[in-house]
Parts: C-alpha cells; structure tokens; sequence
C-alpha cells in the first residue's frame, strides 16, 4: 500500500464508522421491532395474547411475575381495619397488611357525593388467594359494598415475594374451606 492510498482508507474507515454512530441509534427501535415480529406473528397465529417478556422473570430469581398482589380494603376506622388485618394474617390469607390511617374518600353513594374519613389496608397475598380473601372481607366488614380491590404485584424484592408466598403457602395448598 502506498502512503498516499493509506489516509484515503484510513478516511473511509473513520467515516463509516462515524456514519454508523450516527445511523445506529435511530435503527435499534426497528430492529428491535423486526426482532419481535415472528414472535408477535406466531402468538397471532395461535389466538394467544402476547406476553412481554418480564424483568422479574429474567433475573432468574425464580418469582413468577403476577403470583402476588396486593390487595386494597377501605375500613370506617382503625379499629375495624386492625380487627380485618389480624384476622386475614392469622388465617394465613395474607402474609402482611400496612394500616395507613386519616385517607379521605369522595365517592358517589346511592344518588349523593359523600366525603368520609377512613383507613386503607395494603394487603400482600398471594394472588390465587383473593378470592377467598375477598369473600371474608365481606363476610367480616361493616360496609354494605366493601372495596377489595388487587393489583397483581409483576417485580420487587424477591425475598420478600418468596416470604410472602411462604407464609401463605398452606392456605394455597388447602383445599378445605377456610373457617369463618
């Protein structure tokens, strides 16, 4: 190679690499699109909803993504509220239940807005046991409709998942009914 050809190439390699900085970045959400596309084609293909894939799962922690929730009761008063949560821990539908106190809840009830003072239960749980966690809370609460909402819990603290889990595990594994 001659020394006048060598800074042409060198000039040509820099700009290509430098072309490719530039392209690089504005081709990766197409890329990334056209990488999922046989994926998305196949799930279409076979009637099932697409699933993404979870950070949760990809640790490789073991937690299956959605297998806890977290479970949302309004009580009147604390003292309701402490009664509930001692007796869904006790019964092992729940691994644990955070008390937060004075929330304030505006809502429409037969016809008017009311504006009521109450506590909210965080309930941590595993998420085939709403059912039955929904059914006592109802059984136990003073509300005519008493809110029980769950949300499934996708990431977190592994451990804490698995205590959750273990904790309720005997309940998941029953197939008795729960006394009341």
């Amino acid at each position: 190679m001659s020394r006048g050809r060598a800074p042409a190439v060198l000039l040509g390699g820099v700009a290509s690499l430098l072309l490719s900085f530039v392209w690089m970045p504005a081709l990766l959400p197409v890329a990334s699109r056209l990488l999922l596309l046989p994926r998305a084609l196949l799930t279409m293909a076979s009637g099932s909803p697409p699933t993404q894939p979870s950070p949760a799962s990809d640790s490789g922690s073991g937690y299956v993504p959605g297998s806890v929730s977290a479970a949302f009761v309004t009580c009147p008063n604390e003292k309701v509220a402490k009664e509930i949560a001692r007796a869904v821990v006790e019964k092992r539908l729940a691994a644990c239940v955070n008390l937060i106190p004075q929330i304030t809840s505006i809502y429409e009830w037969k016809g008017k807005i009311e504006e009521d003072s109450e506590v909210l239960m965080m309930i941590k749980t595993q998420s085939s046991l709403v059912p039955a966690l929904t059914d006592f809370v109802r059984s136990v609460h003073p509300y005519e409709v008493a809110e029980v909402i769950a949300l499934p819990v996708e990431q977190g603290n592994f451990p804490y998942l698995q205590w959750v889990r273990q904790v309720t595990e005997s309940v998941s594994d029953s197939s008795t009914v729960l006394p009341r």
